[in-house]
């Protein structure tokens, strides 16, 4: 019960809301430095061509949830310290009777960022929890065509704010950079530019 106790303590802390009038790094950096190196490399005419970064979404999928259903809060629990915001459950559509699944059930977890918050996990992420990966070569860079980007993670306890020594099971997650970047191109050189480490060879 204190452990559950706990990690709930934990997850109301990482959704404190962020001070007024607070501007995260990256949300400075952007301003004042990313848009003028895109409007040169892309010769664009008008600041609002630029592409932005809308928004990050963190899915985590918990199929062992079928079979013991406190992993579901258990990774809501992480998945709200990790970025800051208070995790939601998804559920399945669907019957899958090979897996004995029902439709309703909880399946996964999942956290949508935007503004201050989306930019604080984003700093944390490139600058503590990628580096944090075993033998770290990079993040390869394959886009969806329309401006997106999906990362996938295949430990949670690449992020600092979890105590791999309370952990209860090993789960990835995909993390996906929905930017307003009409080609992959422009995506790539907006993510690039707030630090996300690409593999050299970008294709």
């Amino acid at each position: 019960m204190a452990k559950k106790e706990g990690a709930q303590k934990a997850a109301a802390s990482a959704q404190q809301a962020v001070p007024a009038g607070y501007i995260p790094a990256l949300q400075k950096k952007y301003k004042e430095e990313i848009v003028a190196k895109l409007m040169k490399e892309f010769s664009y005419k008008s600041v609002m061509q630029v592409p932005r970064l809308e928004k990050i979404v963190v899915n985590q999928g918990v199929g062992a949830a079928v079979a013991d259903k406190k992993l579901i809060e258990v990774a809501q629990n992480e998945l709200s310290v990790i970025t800051g915001q208070k995790a939601i459950q998804t559920f399945s559509k669907k019957d899958i009777s090979n897996f004995k699944l029902r439709k309703g059930m909880p399946i996964g977890v999942k956290v949508t960022l935007r503004d201050k918050k989306m930019y604080e996990f984003l700093d944390r992420l490139v600058a503590i929890s990628l580096p944090r990966i075993r033998d770290f070569q990079g993040i390869p860079a394959k886009f969806d065509g329309r401006g997106n980007y999906t990362l996938g993670i295949k430990e949670q306890i690449i992020f600092p704010e979890i105590d791999i020594d309370k952990i209860t099971k090993i789960l990835g997650m995909e993390i996906t950079f929905i930017t307003t970047a009409n080609r992959d191109e422009e995506a790539f050189a907006l993510l690039r530019e707030f630090g996300l480490p690409f593999k050299t060879n970008k294709k």
